[in-house]
Protein backbone atom coordinates (compact mmCIF):
# COMPACT_ATOMS: atom_id res chain seq x y z
CA UNK A 1 0.00 0.00 0.00
CA UNK A 2 2.95 2.21 0.90
CA UNK A 3 4.46 1.83 -2.51
CA UNK A 4 0.82 2.44 -3.80
CA UNK A 5 0.26 6.10 -2.17
CA UNK A 6 3.76 7.04 -3.24
CA UNK A 7 3.89 6.09 -6.68
CA UNK A 8 0.45 7.66 -7.30
CA UNK A 9 1.60 11.17 -5.88
CA UNK A 10 4.69 10.85 -7.60
CA UNK A 11 3.45 10.56 -10.65
CA UNK A 12 0.84 13.67 -9.66
CA UNK A 13 3.95 15.82 -9.29
CA UNK A 14 5.98 15.05 -12.11
CA UNK A 15 2.41 15.63 -14.55
CA UNK A 16 1.85 18.38 -12.43
CA UNK A 17 5.53 20.06 -12.69
CA UNK A 18 5.57 19.72 -16.98
CA UNK A 19 3.09 22.91 -16.78
CA UNK A 20 3.79 24.50 -13.22
CA UNK A 21 7.83 25.09 -14.16
CA UNK A 22 7.61 27.71 -10.93
CA UNK A 23 6.39 24.99 -8.62
CA UNK A 24 10.12 23.21 -8.96
CA UNK A 25 11.42 26.91 -8.41
CA UNK A 26 9.65 27.82 -5.72
CA UNK A 27 10.25 24.16 -4.29
CA UNK A 28 13.57 24.31 -4.53
CA UNK A 29 14.16 28.24 -3.19
CA UNK A 30 12.01 27.40 -0.29
CA UNK A 31 13.70 23.61 0.46
CA UNK A 32 17.43 25.06 -0.14
CA UNK A 33 16.33 28.21 2.55
CA UNK A 34 15.37 25.54 4.83
CA UNK A 35 18.32 23.44 4.21
CA UNK A 36 20.72 26.48 4.64
CA UNK A 37 19.20 27.70 8.12
CA UNK A 38 19.30 24.51 9.58
CA UNK A 39 22.15 23.31 8.14
CA UNK A 40 20.98 19.94 7.47
CA UNK A 41 19.10 18.79 4.34
CA UNK A 42 15.34 19.48 4.40
CA UNK A 43 12.36 18.24 2.24
CA UNK A 44 9.56 19.81 2.54
CA UNK A 45 6.14 18.49 3.09
CA UNK A 46 3.14 18.22 1.12
CA UNK A 47 0.30 19.37 2.98
CA UNK A 48 -2.38 18.09 0.49
CA UNK A 49 -3.27 17.72 -3.52
CA UNK A 50 -6.47 19.33 -5.00
CA UNK A 51 -8.28 17.80 -7.64
CA UNK A 52 -11.04 18.97 -10.25
CA UNK A 53 -13.91 17.32 -12.60
CA UNK A 54 -17.66 17.73 -13.49
CA UNK A 55 -20.51 15.74 -12.16
CA UNK A 56 -20.62 13.76 -15.08
CA UNK A 57 -21.65 10.51 -13.65
CA UNK A 58 -18.79 8.65 -15.59
CA UNK A 59 -15.73 11.39 -14.03
CA UNK A 60 -17.57 12.43 -11.46
CA UNK A 61 -16.12 13.21 -7.76
CA UNK A 62 -17.05 9.65 -6.09
CA UNK A 63 -14.99 7.99 -9.09
CA UNK A 64 -11.58 10.22 -8.95
CA UNK A 65 -12.53 9.93 -4.48
CA UNK A 66 -12.29 5.89 -5.44
CA UNK A 67 -8.75 5.68 -6.61
CA UNK A 68 -8.44 7.01 -2.57
CA UNK A 69 -10.72 5.38 -0.93
CA UNK A 70 -8.80 2.11 -2.23
CA UNK A 71 -5.56 2.92 -0.47
CA UNK A 72 -6.46 3.43 2.69
CA UNK A 73 -8.14 7.19 2.70
CA UNK A 74 -11.32 8.54 3.88
CA UNK A 75 -13.63 11.39 3.53
CA UNK A 76 -13.92 13.45 5.89
CA UNK A 77 -15.18 16.90 4.83
CA UNK A 78 -17.97 18.18 2.77
CA UNK A 79 -17.98 22.02 1.35
CA UNK A 80 -20.36 23.46 -0.98
CA UNK A 81 -19.84 27.06 -3.20
CA UNK A 82 -22.86 28.03 -4.31
CA UNK A 83 -21.87 31.01 -6.30
CA UNK A 84 -19.00 29.13 -8.24
CA UNK A 85 -21.44 26.09 -8.85
CA UNK A 86 -19.23 23.85 -7.33
CA UNK A 87 -19.15 20.91 -4.46
CA UNK A 88 -16.16 19.34 -2.66
CA UNK A 89 -15.13 16.39 -0.46
CA UNK A 90 -11.82 16.00 1.61
CA UNK A 91 -9.80 12.93 2.23
CA UNK A 92 -7.62 11.74 4.32
CA UNK A 93 -5.54 8.98 5.33
CA UNK A 94 -5.00 6.97 8.60
CA UNK A 95 -1.56 7.48 8.76
CA UNK A 96 -1.24 11.41 8.41
CA UNK A 97 2.01 11.20 6.73
CA UNK A 98 0.50 11.43 4.08
CA UNK A 99 -1.23 14.12 2.50
CA UNK A 100 -4.98 15.17 2.49
CA UNK A 101 -6.95 15.09 -0.97
CA UNK A 102 -9.45 18.00 -1.93
CA UNK A 103 -11.58 17.27 -4.66
CA UNK A 104 -13.59 19.30 -6.74
CA UNK A 105 -16.52 18.60 -9.18
CA UNK A 106 -18.68 21.65 -11.53
CA UNK A 107 -22.11 21.19 -11.07
CA UNK A 108 -23.12 20.86 -14.71
CA UNK A 109 -26.87 21.12 -14.15
CA UNK A 110 -26.55 24.79 -13.07
CA UNK A 111 -24.38 26.36 -16.04
CA UNK A 112 -26.14 28.16 -18.94
CA UNK A 113 -27.50 25.69 -21.69
CA UNK A 114 -24.55 26.54 -24.29
CA UNK A 115 -22.31 26.29 -21.21
CA UNK A 116 -23.69 22.72 -20.38
CA UNK A 117 -23.84 21.37 -24.31
CA UNK A 118 -20.04 22.21 -24.65
CA UNK A 119 -18.79 20.13 -21.70
CA UNK A 120 -21.89 17.35 -22.73
CA UNK A 121 -19.84 17.01 -26.17
CA UNK A 122 -16.64 17.18 -24.47
CA UNK A 123 -17.14 14.31 -22.18
CA UNK A 124 -19.46 12.35 -24.77
CA UNK A 125 -16.46 10.30 -25.81
CA UNK A 126 -14.79 9.08 -22.68
CA UNK A 127 -15.54 5.58 -22.02
CA UNK A 128 -17.70 4.94 -19.29
CA UNK A 129 -14.78 2.78 -17.56
CA UNK A 130 -11.83 5.55 -18.08
CA UNK A 131 -11.87 6.78 -14.32
CA UNK A 132 -11.22 2.92 -13.50
CA UNK A 133 -7.74 3.24 -15.09
CA UNK A 134 -4.61 3.54 -12.69
CA UNK A 135 -3.15 6.56 -14.70
CA UNK A 136 -6.64 8.11 -14.56
CA UNK A 137 -6.36 11.02 -11.90
CA UNK A 138 -3.21 12.22 -14.06
CA UNK A 139 -4.69 11.35 -17.63
CA UNK A 140 -5.10 15.30 -18.85
CA UNK A 141 -7.51 15.75 -21.35
CA UNK A 142 -9.62 13.13 -23.27
CA UNK A 143 -10.89 15.55 -25.58
CA UNK A 144 -10.40 18.85 -27.49
CA UNK A 145 -12.19 21.97 -26.98
CA UNK A 146 -11.57 25.53 -29.55
CA UNK A 147 -10.02 28.40 -28.13
CA UNK A 148 -13.60 30.05 -28.92
CA UNK A 149 -15.53 27.18 -26.55
CA UNK A 150 -12.66 27.92 -24.12
CA UNK A 151 -13.64 31.66 -23.53
CA UNK A 152 -17.27 30.72 -23.64
CA UNK A 153 -16.53 28.81 -21.31
CA UNK A 154 -14.08 31.28 -18.85
CA UNK A 155 -16.98 34.12 -19.51
CA UNK A 156 -19.21 31.72 -17.17
CA UNK A 157 -16.87 29.62 -15.63
CA UNK A 158 -12.70 29.69 -14.88
CA UNK A 159 -13.06 26.48 -12.92
CA UNK A 160 -14.96 24.99 -16.39
CA UNK A 161 -12.44 26.46 -18.75
CA UNK A 162 -9.66 25.41 -16.64
CA UNK A 163 -10.98 21.29 -16.79
CA UNK A 164 -11.64 22.15 -20.62
CA UNK A 165 -7.81 22.83 -21.16
CA UNK A 166 -6.29 20.54 -18.25
CA UNK A 167 -8.81 17.53 -17.70
CA UNK A 168 -7.94 15.12 -15.07
CA UNK A 169 -4.22 15.99 -12.52
CA UNK A 170 -3.51 18.19 -9.61
CA UNK A 171 -4.85 21.46 -9.56
CA UNK A 172 -2.03 22.52 -7.07
CA UNK A 173 0.25 20.93 -4.79
CA UNK A 174 0.40 22.63 -1.30
CA UNK A 175 3.81 23.26 1.49
CA UNK A 176 3.31 22.61 5.19
CA UNK A 177 4.54 25.27 6.69
CA UNK A 178 4.02 23.58 10.20
CA UNK A 179 6.51 21.27 8.95
CA UNK A 180 9.03 24.17 8.17
CA UNK A 181 12.13 25.15 10.97
CA UNK A 182 12.92 28.47 9.35
CA UNK A 183 9.48 29.61 8.59
CA UNK A 184 7.30 30.91 11.23
CA UNK A 185 4.36 32.26 9.22
CA UNK A 186 3.06 32.52 5.66
CA UNK A 187 3.63 36.06 5.71
CA UNK A 188 7.49 35.57 5.97
CA UNK A 189 6.96 33.34 2.65
CA UNK A 190 5.09 35.44 0.83
CA UNK A 191 7.44 38.30 1.56
CA UNK A 192 10.05 35.88 -0.45
CA UNK A 193 8.64 34.55 -3.23
CA UNK A 194 7.42 38.17 -3.89
CA UNK A 195 11.30 39.11 -3.75
CA UNK A 196 12.13 36.75 -6.00
CA UNK A 197 9.72 38.13 -8.82
CA UNK A 198 6.78 34.86 -7.68
CA UNK A 199 2.99 36.59 -8.57
CA UNK A 200 1.12 35.61 -5.57
CA UNK A 201 -3.18 35.26 -5.37
CA UNK A 202 -4.50 38.59 -4.06
CA UNK A 203 -8.00 37.74 -4.24
CA UNK A 204 -9.44 37.79 -0.48
CA UNK A 205 -6.01 39.03 0.59
CA UNK A 206 -2.95 37.50 -0.08
CA UNK A 207 -3.31 35.33 3.45
CA UNK A 208 -7.16 33.65 3.23
CA UNK A 209 -8.12 32.45 6.48
CA UNK A 210 -5.85 32.43 10.04
CA UNK A 211 -5.57 31.76 13.68
CA UNK A 212 -9.28 32.40 14.40
CA UNK A 213 -10.80 29.82 11.77
CA UNK A 214 -7.58 27.14 12.15
CA UNK A 215 -5.90 26.96 8.86
CA UNK A 216 -4.65 30.25 6.69
CA UNK A 217 -3.61 29.61 3.12
CA UNK A 218 -1.42 31.55 0.38
CA UNK A 219 -1.08 30.64 -3.00
CA UNK A 220 0.97 31.53 -6.30
CA UNK A 221 -1.21 32.59 -9.28
CA UNK A 222 -0.83 30.00 -11.99
CA UNK A 223 1.81 29.87 -14.36
CA UNK A 224 0.91 30.76 -18.11
CA UNK A 225 1.13 27.93 -20.17
CA UNK A 226 0.80 27.54 -24.37
CA UNK A 227 -1.75 24.89 -25.29
CA UNK A 228 -2.74 23.29 -27.89
CA UNK A 229 -6.32 23.59 -28.68
CA UNK A 230 -8.40 22.07 -31.79
CA UNK A 231 -7.78 24.86 -34.15
CA UNK A 232 -5.06 26.73 -32.68
CA UNK A 233 -3.03 27.29 -29.94
CA UNK A 234 -3.53 29.95 -26.57
CA UNK A 235 -1.70 30.75 -23.81
CA UNK A 236 -3.51 30.40 -20.22
CA UNK A 237 -3.48 29.48 -16.56
CA UNK A 238 -2.45 25.94 -16.08
CA UNK A 239 -1.40 24.99 -12.19
CA UNK A 240 -0.25 27.11 -9.28
CA UNK A 241 1.38 26.20 -5.62
CA UNK A 242 -0.18 26.48 -2.44
CA UNK A 243 1.14 27.20 1.39
CA UNK A 244 -1.28 26.37 4.66
CA UNK A 245 -0.38 26.69 7.86
CA UNK A 246 -2.77 25.29 10.55
CA UNK A 247 -3.45 26.08 13.89
CA UNK A 248 -4.06 24.04 17.40
CA UNK A 249 -7.70 23.19 18.32
CA UNK A 250 -9.18 23.29 21.93
CA UNK A 251 -8.02 19.57 22.00
CA UNK A 252 -4.17 20.54 21.34
CA UNK A 253 -4.53 18.62 17.76
CA UNK A 254 -3.87 20.42 14.82
CA UNK A 255 -6.79 21.50 12.38
CA UNK A 256 -7.04 19.02 9.51
CA UNK A 257 -9.80 20.69 7.26
CA UNK A 258 -10.53 23.19 4.74
CA UNK A 259 -12.27 26.84 5.29
CA UNK A 260 -14.86 26.90 2.39
CA UNK A 261 -14.33 31.16 2.60
CA UNK A 262 -10.79 30.55 2.04
CA UNK A 263 -11.09 28.15 -0.38
CA UNK A 264 -13.39 29.65 -2.47
CA UNK A 265 -10.32 32.65 -3.16
CA UNK A 266 -7.43 29.80 -3.58
CA UNK A 267 -9.94 28.39 -6.81
CA UNK A 268 -9.07 32.26 -8.38
CA UNK A 269 -5.24 31.20 -8.64
CA UNK A 270 -6.21 29.59 -12.33
CA UNK A 271 -8.02 32.63 -13.55
CA UNK A 272 -7.13 34.42 -16.47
Amino acid sequence: MHNKINSLFSHLWQDYLTITPSAKKVHDLLEGYESEHSGKPSKLVNDHIALRTLNIEKINLDKLAAHFLALGYSEKGQYAFVEKKLRAKHFEHTDDTYPKVFISELIVEEMPLDIQQIILKITDNISDDAALLDNFLYSGTHWQVSPQEYELLVAHSEYAAWMSAWGFRANHFTVSLNHMGHFQSLAQVNTLLKNEGFILNSSGGEIKGGPQVLLAQSSTMADKIEVEFSNGKKLIPSCFYEFAQRYKMPTGELYQGFVAASADKIFESTNS
